[in-house]
């Protein structure tokens, strides 16, 4: 693991992530979803707490522009993810649900909120070693880690991810 990168880990291989509760992409229960399941697509990682005020003024209308405008292409596979390592009773299942409805986000969502290995901070925070919410990865079609940041500007993610083929 690059440990001069104090958050992020681009430029690395995506490590497999351990999240067993999913909903699909309208909002029924389904299988947990794999690193490896996805294997030849190019993932958009999208991370998020309920509760975030970042996360409803900035990464969930981004998530919102770059799923509406790369939704033809069946290469890229967008996912959301609640990584909850606080307010653990406010950032629930319930929650999660609520905002897929309410940002009418048609794509998986998971609830991540970690396990004893990780002191019940998300295994994606962990892992990833994000800084927080929101949060973008992308991981490419080899699985390395091309994008790992809180700052994402929308118009050039959209114009580099409608390069994917």
């Amino acid at each position: 693991m690059n440990t001069t990168q104090s958050y992020g880990i681009e430029g690395l291989k995506a490590p497999e992530w351990n999240i067993k509760v999913w909903v699909d992409e309208n909002g029924n229960k389904r299988n947990p979803i794999q690193l490896s399941d996805l294997k030849g697509k190019f993932k958009v990682i999208y991370c998020f707490q309920s509760w975030c005020p970042g996360c409803h003024s900035i990464g969930l209308p981004s998530l919102q522009a770059m799923t509406k405008a790369l939704k033809e292409n069946k290469n890229i596979q967008f996912l959301a993810i609640q990584t909850v390592f606080e307010g653990n009773s406010s950032n629930t299942y319930e929650k999660m649900l609520e905002i897929q409805k309410k940002y009418n986000l048609k794509i998986p969502f998971a609830q991540d909120n970690g396990n004893s290995s990780t002191n019940n901070i998300s295994n994606i925070m962990v892992n990833y070693r994000t800084g927080g919410t929101p949060w973008f990865i992308f991981i490419d079609q080899n699985d390395n880690v091309v994008f790992n940041d809180y700052h994402l500007d929308t118009e050039k993610a959209i114009s580099y991810l409608k390069q994917i083929k």
